[in-house]
């Protein structure tokens, strides 16, 4: 069975997004599964031009990554009621390696309000290439945490639930 991709899409040191995701992992490892994890700090990605910037090394090196999982889930801030930029040029650079995946969302923003915002992209996942989207994600928010590296109680208990959830309904 191919192990869960947890994608940190956050450029920012210190982002909650990622603290999320680096929970996610322990609460895979906890239901006995062992999750991949990529920040994109490490994975330096040109803009999406349409053309030469597929060819980019860490871009295939992505695509191959992403192609290769059944189970995918993006932590991303949210930033102006969207989420960040690089979470979109990363799927607009890996395309049609989304294609059929189970993909769920950890989005983490500085206001309540934007709990909406990962729908633009769910709706192109799922449009474009065929994804199942995970009705349940998770939404925090500066206030869930106990640090910037540490998600508090009740987000660490949402965070295991969509661990739970996402193996329930993933199929390899």
């Amino acid at each position: 069975m191919a192990s869960p991709l947890v994608i940190s899409t956050s450029l920012r040191n210190g982002s909650l997004s990622r603290a999320m995701a680096d929970q996610l992992v322990v609460e895979f490892a906890a239901l006995g599964t062992k999750a991949e994890e990529i920040d994109l700090r490490q994975w330096p990605l040109p803009l999406c031009d349409g053309d030469a910037a597929y060819a980019d090394p860490n871009v295939e090196k992505l695509a191959d990554r992403i192609k290769a999982a059944r189970l995918i889930i993006l932590a991303a801030p949210v930033y102006n009621y969207h989420v960040n930029a690089a979470t979109k040029n990363l799927i607009e650079l890996t395309g049609s390696a989304w294609e059929d995946k189970l993909v769920g969302f950890l989005c983490a923003a500085g206001g309540a309000s934007s709990y909406m915002s990962v729908m633009n992209v769910a709706n192109s996942l799922m449009l474009d290439f065929r994804c199942l989207i995970l009705p349940r994600f998770v939404y925090g928010v500066s206030s869930d945490f106990v640090s910037t590296t540490q998600p508090g109680p009740e987000l660490a208990r949402r965070l295991r639930q969509l661990a739970e959830d996402s193996l329930k309904i993933r199929r390899d």
